[in-house]
């Protein structure tokens, strides 16, 4: 864990620091972060595991047997039909594919670095299933989803679906003075040297001036360094509290941050008024995310998958949901595959035609 290469350093970087497990630990405006990485097998050609699961708790699946879960799917893995009301979730996919459908009438196919945001509002409903689409070796799966907060002021919005695509996300590379390189990729929150990163929606905390939200992934080749820059709403204003951060260490050796070495992977809160030296003094190469933003600061009521600011609200979207479904579910099924293609593709509400990530690009060109 973290120590100081040098006992008279005046400030320290990291305020707090604490292991990783299943779930990570967040600060407000963010509520949640989940770090999956399953090794899945081959698939059946129905896009199943090739191999028995009738020893897994099926509907309730996250024992990581044989480095794989099944999560809340039969026989396809995943997260079918569930509910969402109050905070918005983002989803990074690092390697393989996720099926998303809505009550929307949305449907998508990402992965390999794309990012879908959706702000759930007064209320969505979605699924996210792992088809397996290759039956002739493993299926890999990495992602990160992400909570966010939404403010009183917007729980109840509309439900909003966005697809920001792995070619059109800004990134940054780096190369210190002995010519290692640093790759940032920008999913939300200006970043110095970076062009403009893509919208977040409409009524997410990202895109309040005042939210200074930033979601950044960071990959250090071996002896890497790299300054992390102060966040700019870092001193907050009016007595409000300032901007927090968290540098989670997934991957690598060693990584050292200003005087402070950390050789253990963990979730460290780094004071985000400095600009603070990051160094891969590790072996193997360094990942990191990170997760910032100026706090919401209003009281968090949570039952499940619902996020309001009093138990009486979240009362109400018990009953909401209820006698609603927030709109009902358009699919024949409650855990809709996308078909054995392995494109990649959005369709967005009340639309026929699909967005490719090529298209997208172009378009934005």
């Amino acid at each position: 864990m973290p120590s100081s290469t040098s006992a008279a350093a005046p400030l320290l970087p990291i305020v707090r620091a604490q292991l990783l497990g299943p779930q990570w630990p967040t600060m407000d405006p963010f509520l949640f972060c989940a770090h999956h990485d399953d090794a899945y097998p081959a698939g059946n050609g129905a896009f199943a595991p090739a191999v028995p699961i009738d020893d897994r708790q099926i509907g309730s699946d996250f024992s990581r047997k044989d480095g794989w879960s099944m999560y809340h799917g039969d026989p396809v893995p995943g997260f079918p039909g569930h509910p969402h009301r109050g905070f918005e979730t983002v989803t990074l996919v690092r390697k393989g594919l996720i099926d998303h459908s809505d009550s929307l009438g949305a449907a998508a196919r990402f992965g390999g670095g794309d990012v879908q945001w959706v702000t759930a509002g007064k209320g969505i409903v979605h699924s996210e299933m792992f088809p397996l689409l290759n039956a002739d070796g493993p299926n890999p799966l990495e992602l990160f989803q992400i909570w966010l907060n939404l403010p009183a002021r917007n729980k109840m919005v509309e439900p909003h679906f966005t697809m920001l695509w792995n070619e059109r996300i800004p990134r940054l590379v780096h190369a210190d003075a002995a010519g290692r390189k640093t790759t940032v990729t920008v999913v939300a929150g200006a970043l110095p040297g970076v062009p403009e990163p893509l919208a977040p929606p409409p009524e997410s905390w990202a895109s309040q001036p005042e939210g200074d939200v930033a979601i950044w992934t960071l990959h250090l080749e071996p002896g890497a360094e790299w300054t992390l820059p102060a966040a700019k709403g870092a001193q907050g204003a009016n007595g409000d509290e300032g901007t927090q951060r968290m540098l989670y260490f997934f991957v690598g050796d060693r990584l050292r941050v200003g005087p402070q070495e950390v050789d253990r992977h963990a979730a460290l809160q780094v004071r985000a008024g400095e600009d603070w030296l990051l160094t891969n003094t590790g072996t193997t190469a360094v990942e990191c995310l990170v997760l910032q933003g100026r706090p919401i600061a209003e009281p968090v009521a949570q039952y499940g998958p619902f996020v309001m600011n009093t138990q009486a609200e979240i009362m109400q979207a018990m009953n909401d949901y209820r006698r609603t479904q927030f709109g009902g579910w358009p699919w024949p099924a409650q855990d809709p595959v996308h078909g054995a293609t392995p494109r990649r593709f959005a369709r967005y509400p009340g639309q026929t035609e699909e967005e490719r990530p090529a298209e997208s690009a172009t378009a934005a060109g």
